[in-house]
């Protein structure tokens, strides 16, 4: 069986090709999750998150099947982590050897052959356990590596190398020999033998405590230098490599075959092993991502994957996992039903009280279309979605006015620049969008842009605390009605009691009501304040 092309994260050759080739490829890149918080929870070292999103359906089932797995059995997240670090050591080596003179290092190559054997077993153990794999990933690596550790190639391999690293590994000392000239200068050193034991310092409590060290052939008579002590960098290392460079001239014949074997069979099999190292440590950072945020308490689901021209996003019971992560112990996770469709509306305006939860359930959509097109469960009781081509977030940079465009300049201008981008198969999320500015221009403005994303056809949630935009709703949509436009709703953060109960409705907003219960807790309405001043 050939694992040449095998991947943990494409089912075959043509998806991983239409992957690479931008055909299934999702466009979110790492400032977006940043804002949306996913690098927080997931941070990769060897590669970039971005560089994992599609948008194929069968690429998606295929990864879920595999984090399904390593979330059943925890035994493939230490498997993995321990062939990572095998790999990082072949990856090492290799870099040596690169930095290496042109020399051949047949020791090396002994090394190499050892931790791909590490690897393979490592491997082995790991899937051996008796644990019914239902991945395809899985289940297709498990019957590869027990075909190879059962081929009489691998066990003549195996056999061979013991042979070979034990006598290696037996090297204790060499034994070097130096002709000097008349006036007693070295001309010429070479080794004269290897040997098995090492030598004694010749100290004299080593000769009291010998006895016999006359007849110790392993006994110095007088120390050629310290080594290593007083020496510098560049002498330390041209010994060793003039010392390495003797072992590998000794044992040339013996080893000048294996040589062949690294550059055809262990090199093609490292290199396919190699090539798994980012895949690995995203699919044991993901689950480990995902483990935690199970034990939270909150629930984690396989999404439903609806076609992409569908533009639909459903889920019920969702919530944000980068808040649930820093819940303290006793501390309930609030979750909401979402909905964008063309049956309900495919653009929504979130309005409500500052720090009502608008924030984090615009990132909790951005997070959950994000994880599907990873490959991951979803933060929600249930979800229905369709993959998207890119996300695009707009949300408050923080930023001091600037000398040529001003805060109200930059944001428009990174607002001009998603519509060069955006199509109807993008979600936009826009987060207090237009702040900058007074509740009149920037009403203004975002009652343009969102005409513009109803005509486009995009998904889109937009959270604001400009009320007056809400009310500019029916005119909007009957404005971008007339060119074919999608629909636009309203949602409301809610409170009870005046209490943030960072509950979603589907509803018009009432500024009023906001500012009423506000005035209520803190006794600020006009019969609360006439009590006060004893009127």
């Amino acid at each position: 069986m050939e694992l040449t092309n095998f991947s943990l994260l494409f089912p075959d050759e043509k998806t991983r090709a239409r992957f690479y080739d931008g055909t299934e490829r999702a466009e979110i890149d790492m400032y977006t999750l940043s804002e949306l918080g996913m690098l927080e929870m997931l941070d990769l070292k060897s590669s970039d998150l971005s560089e994992y999103f599609t948008t194929s359906k069968s690429v998606m089932e295929y990864r879920t099947e595999v984090f399904s797995d390593m979330m059943r059995c925890e035994a493939l997240s230490e498997m993995l982590n321990k062939l990572l670090a095998v790999l990082n050591d072949i990856s090492e080596l290799r870099q040596l050897e690169a930095d290496a003179s042109e020399s051949d290092d047949y020791l090396a190559s002994i090394t190499e052959i050892e931790l791909y054997i590490s690897c393979i077993e490592i491997l082995h153990k790991g899937l051996s356990t008796g644990e019914k794999f239902r991945s395809r990933a899985f289940v297709l690596l498990e019957k590869y590596v027990k075909e190879l550790t059962e081929s009489e190639y691998y066990i003549k391999l195996n056999q061979r190398l013991n042979e070979l690293t034990t006598r290696v590994r037996e090297i204790k000392s060499v034994s070097i020999g130096v002709n000097l000239d008349q006036s007693l200068r070295p001309t010429y050193a070479g080794v004269i033998s290897i040997n098995s034991d090492q030598f004694k310092s010749g100290d004299t409590l080593d000769k009291i405590l010998r006895l016999n060290f006359r007849n110790d052939r392993y006994t110095c008579i007088a120390n050629l230098v310290a080594f290593s002590k007083g020496q510098s960098d560049n002498q330390k290392t041209a010994l060793s490599n003039a010392l390495n460079s003797a072992i590998n001239d000794v044992y040339r014949s013996s080893l000048k075959s294996w040589k062949k074997i690294v550059n055809t069979y262990i090199l093609e099999n490292t290199d396919f092993l190699l090539r798994l190292m980012p895949e690995i440590e995203f699919l044991v950072k993901g689950t480990d991502m995902l483990r935690r945020i199970s034990q939270t308490g909150c629930t984690l689901s396989k999404p439903e994957i609806a076609p992409m021209e569908e533009r639909i996003f459903i889920a019920n019971e969702i919530y944000n996992p980068a808040v649930a992560l820093k819940l303290k112990a006793g501390e309930a996770m609030v979750t909401n039903d979402v909905s964008l469709s063309e049956n309900d509306a495919l653009i929504y305006v979130l309005t409500g009280p500052n720090r009502g939860g608008k924030s984090v359930i615009t990132c909790a959509l951005g997070l959950a279309v994000a994880m599907m097109q990873l490959g991951m469960f979803v933060p929600a009781k249930h979800a229905r979605i369709s993959p998207v081509d890119a996300i695009y977030t707009h949300f408050p940079t923080g930023a001091d006015d600037t000398i040529d465009k001003g805060r109200l300049g930059e944001e428009c201008d990174r607002l001009s620049e998603i519509f060069d981008c955006v199509t109807p198969e993008s979600l936009i999320l826009l987060d207090e969008s237009f702040s900058s500015t007074g509740s009149y221009e920037g009403s203004y403005i975002a009652s343009e842009v969102l005409a513009g994303l109803s005509i486009v056809g995009c998904r889109c949630l937009f959270a604001t605390h400009l009320h007056e935009l809400a009310a500019e709703i029916d005119r909007i949509n009957e404005q971008a009605a007339k060119q074919g436009g999608v629909k636009i709703d309203t949602l409301v953060a809610g409170i009870e009691e005046g209490e943030r109960s960072f509950k979603i409705y589907r509803a018009k907003p009432d500024g009023k009501s906001y500012a009423r219960d506000i005035a209520e807790r803190y006794g600020l309405t006009y019969d609360n304040i006439l009590k006060k001043i004893g009127k």
